[in-house]
């Protein structure tokens, strides 16, 4: 009896060790490399490597399952993301406490307050939409993980922060807050709003723009159609490992429209027109919530404004570093714009930047800037306090 449960013990564990490699192969097929990869200084062997270790798919069944027990068992995804309730996913970058907040707000609020300074002395108005965390806006679907109290009070003091530098800012909290009641403002397994959160926020930044003056009287009329669309499998579920061994216990996609915003021709200026205006009056930068197509913010932002804009944001930079390399574009030097829509998440300005693509000294100069020209409202304020 021993000798044959040994067997088949040993059988069993080389017909599974047979079949495990027989599995394993899968990983080696598709791989290709450029004609001209040398082999004698192990590149073509490190690019072998790095394509099985990407298709193996015994790691791939350990990741999964690895991750189905996270998840349905402890309700926990890879670092990045909180589980929320009712199917939904928040960014962990809006409940986790942030290394060293307090500097890193001190020098943000400079490096914002400089920007700003550099804008002025162009004649540029800056307006700042700051975007309130989904978080913020859907703490009904929290689960058991609430946000650190550094998140409590965060859109309130950056407007009140972007206030003390002279900087508008219009409430867009209350709007989506208002609006929920008529769809979805951000995505529930994505990071991001949804077109109809950026179309509410774009009508609240022009009721604020367009009384200031800074755009001329252009005629231009935008329209905006809605596609067919599809699922959307939210950048949240990237955290979740769970496909394609565990597929159904994600949860289930988003379903997303598409839009599209055109400018209407008759009310195009006409191409003989010598006195059309050629310079775009508007530049947006921002992050994804700007960048990306699929929300259709600028899109947005032209219907609502009635006006054309240059859309100078950028997918996974931030805020900051877009701006940054905005004011030192040639575009901004030869033809800045009347109006700086910059689009800024919440979230971000806790974080530090890595800001070692710019000249050092520029960036120390954008931060004395911005320190001087608060303590100068301060003291203004102060003076006016006093005279009260």
């Amino acid at each position: 009896m021993n000798r044959t449960t040994n067997l088949v013990y040993a059988g069993t564990f080389a017909g599974t060790l047979l079949a495990l490699s027989l599995w394993s192969l899968k990983g080696a097929a598709g791989f290709s490399t450029a004609d001209n990869t040398p082999v004698l200084n192990g590149k073509l062997a490190l690019a072998f490597e790095k394509h099985y270790d990407e298709e193996f798919p015994i790691k791939k069944l350990g990741t999964n399952l690895w991750a189905a027990l996270d998840y349905t068992l402890f309700g926990e995804g890879r670092p990045g993301v909180v589980i929320g309730a009712n199917q939904w996913l928040f960014s962990d970058e809006e409940f986790k406490p942030t290394a060293a907040a307090s500097q890193n707000i001190t020098d943000n609020q400079a490096l914002i307050q400089g920007v700003r300074e550099t804008l002025a002395r162009n004649n540029v108005q800056l307006v700042m939409a700051i975007l309130p965390a989904k978080a913020r806006l859907y703490p009904e679907n929290f689960g058991e993980q609430q946000p650190a109290s550094l998140h409590e009070q965060l859109y309130q003091n950056f407007r009140r922060i972007v206030a003390d530098a002279g900087i508008q800012a219009p409430d867009l909290l209350g709007p989506l807050q208002q609006a929920k009641a008529g769809g979805q403002v951000f995505l529930r397994t994505d990071t991001h709003w949804t077109p109809y959160g950026a179309q509410v926020v774009a009508g609240q930044l022009a009721t604020t723009i367009k009384p200031i003056g800074v755009l001329p009287e252009s005629g231009n009329v935008y329209v905006t159609e809605t596609l067919p669309g599809g699922p959307h499998k939210g950048d949240l579920t990237n955290f979740l490992p769970l496909d394609p061994l565990f597929e159904e216990l994600l949860p289930p996609p988003d379903q997303l429209a598409k839009h599209n915003t055109r400018q209407q021709e008759e009310s195009a200026p006409a191409g003989d027109d010598l006195f059309a205006e050629t310079q775009v009056p508007v530049a947006l930068v921002g992050t994804s919530y700007s960048a990306d197509e699929r929300w259709n913010f600028a899109g947005a932002l032209r219907q609502a404004l009635g006006s054309d804009l240059v859309n100078f944001a950028e997918d996974g930079r931030g805020p900051l570093l877009p701006m940054l390399k905005f004011l030192q574009s040639e575009d901004f030097k030869k033809s800045p714009p009347r109006l700086v829509i910059w689009e800024f998440p919440e979230r971000y300005l806790p974080m530090a930047y890595d800001l070692s693509e710019f000249d050092a000294d520029w960036i120390a100069q954008l931060k004395a800037a911005g320190r001087q020209d608060k303590q100068l409202a301060d003291n203004t304020a102060t003076n006016q306090g006093a005279r009260h």
